[in-house]
């Protein structure tokens, strides 16, 4: 017993000593974590898309699995096998349904895109004006561009020098360091998807052998705790996941109906385009508002203010009566908790918020039955 009471006031002084050190020198240790994250962002990102991508995983898992049923004993792949298929078609739908999105997106993009030349031909003098009223020399920007453009072949320099003074040399670093930024998003983003794919192509051996590491490590009542939160969180978020699909689809439909009525164009790409991006909160919702009006004014300018009013209207309706209801009861979450974790943590809030709000919520109720079962077997008098 002595000794069990020296070790933890050892422990503590040790614990005391390393948070003193820690906020003496505070910038060290942010550098340090920040180092960390870095290193480890790849194999964090791949954790996080495996656990996203388990959920259609597993759904093609089981549908897999029952149409193998009906196939003899001794033809029926392995478990192994039947996992790697459900990735590899899981993928090829994702991928499809980008390729999709481009497919539909690029040819009315050119399309539009052909209105732009006669547009700015008709509005070039307004433009003129409004650059000359804050203060622009058009007729000296003009003339740069002209030396600019006539001495390129040259190799001159002189007609850059005039491009240099409008501040086109940041402009030109600004450039290389988002390309770089983009190249290394994109390095780790690959290395991500290759970290999840491996993830779920042995997640079950995976699972053996975390399993493993707490029976060995942790008592059997700390081991059966982290099994029924990690299992309540994974099962949460394939409710949470589901229901958002379903989302997607109301919003696409409703944005195709409403645009079909007041007759906009691109009812469908745009119907589609808002169901893609309904996955990405907030901030898609504002994007396909952005694309929806941009191919509007293209196409048709003097119905751009009504395209963005109608789908302002569309995504109010949908945001206070619709999606409360399908996400929220996918969960266990009433509307109004939906709400306040949607509202409370911004852009996250939807995609990782509400599922952990609906985890703590659970398991709060679960430790609440849990004590009023048993203030009632001491005959504790509670109230309904």
């Amino acid at each position: 017993m002595f000794d069990q009471q020296t070790r933890r006031i050892a422990l503590l002084i040790a614990f005391g000593v390393c948070l003193h050190v820690a906020v003496s020198h505070l910038d060290v240790v942010l550098g340090a974590l920040s180092a960390i994250v870095d290193i480890l962002f790849p194999v964090l990102l791949g954790l996080g898309i495996a656990f996203v991508l388990n959920v259609p995983v597993s759904g093609m898992e089981r549908l897999l699995a029952r149409l193998i049923s009906r196939l003899p004993e001794k033809h029926r792949p392995r478990p192994g096998a039947v996992t790697m298929a459900s990735i590899v078609i899981v993928l090829i739908l994702i991928a499809g349904v980008a390729v999709l999105a481009v497919t539909m997106l690029v040819p009315q993009l050119i399309a539009s895109a052909k209105t732009i030349a006669p547009l700015l031909a008709e509005r070039l003098p307004e433009i003129e004006r409004a650059l000359a009223e804050n203060g622009f020399d058009v007729d000296r920007l003009a003339k740069v561009f002209q030396q600019s453009s006539s001495s390129a072949a040259a190799g001159s320099a002189s007609g850059l020098e005039g491009l240099l003074s409008f501040g086109l040399g940041s402009v030109a670093t600004s450039v290389f360091a988002a390309a770089r930024s983009t190249v290394s998003v994109i390095s780790s983003t690959v290395f991500a998807f290759v970290i999840a794919v491996y993830v779920l192509a042995s997640k079950r051996t995976l699972g053996r052998q975390v399993n493993r590491v707490m029976d060995a490590h942790l008592d059997a009542g700390h081991a059966a705790r982290i099994r029924h939160v990690a299992h309540l969180a994974s099962d949460t978020y394939s409710k949470f996941l589901s229901g958002q699909c379903v989302e997607a689809c109301i919003l696409g439909t409703l944005i195709f109906l409403a645009f079909s009525v007041v007759r906009l164009p691109y009812a469908g790409l745009i119907g589609f385009l808002t169901a893609l991006f309904a996955f990405v909160p907030y901030v898609g919702a504002f994007a396909s508002c952005v694309i929806g009006a941009f191919l509007t004014l293209l196409a048709s300018p003097e119905h751009a203010l009504l395209c963005v009013i109608v789908y302002l209207a569309v995504q109010f309706v949908e945001n206070q009566f619709i999606y409360p209801h399908v996400v929220g009861s996918s969960v266990g979450l009433s509307a109004l908790w939906t709400l306040i974790a949607a509202h409370l943590f911004g852009i996250v809030g939807i995609v990782f918020f509400i599922p952990i709000v609906a985890v703590l919520y659970e398991l709060f109720r679960q430790w609440t039955n849990a004590r009023l079962t048993s203030a009632a077997r001491r005959g504790r008098p509670m109230h309904d």
